[in-house]
């Protein structure tokens, strides 16, 4: 797939450090309520930790009591969702639209109107405080 911003895995790997390029760039999990965003609730926008994007506004952030940052709605057109049927589960992975960094998962389990939680990495987030 094609993003607006594109680089190599060697570059991906310098800029982003071993953690960080796990997460964002081969899809990995950080362990369940260790993330610095999972019990943050300032108010900000939530960027993509790669590109800097803006993904999510603090607004639509709740604690989902899952170990992660949820949030129940992205910002229109800033996410990319794609079916993900790793580990004997069907799952929608979510991807950040501008270079494709792997976010985490979305579910239609989420306790407020809009009835979805974004399930995030905070590793693959960064936090602007407005």
């Amino acid at each position: 797939m094609k993003y607006p911003i594109e680089k190599s895995e060697e570059q991906w790997k310098a800029e982003l450090g071993p953690e960080k390029y796990r997460i964002l760039r081969q899809k990995g999990t950080e362990y369940p309520h260790t993330g610095q965003y999972n019990l943050h609730f300032e108010d900000g926008t939530y960027s993509c930790g790669a590109c800097g994007e803006p993904l999510f506004e603090s607004g639509s952030k709740f604690d989902g009591h899952c170990g992660w940052p949820s949030f129940d709605e992205s910002i229109p057109g800033k996410v990319e969702y794609a079916k993900d049927t790793s580990h004997g589960m069907l799952r929608t992975e979510i991807l950040c639209a501008k270079c494709g960094g792997h976010l985490g998962h979305v579910f239609n389990d989420g306790p407020t109107p809009t009835g979805i939680r974004y399930c995030v990495n905070s590793l693959s987030l960064a936090f602007h405080k407005k």
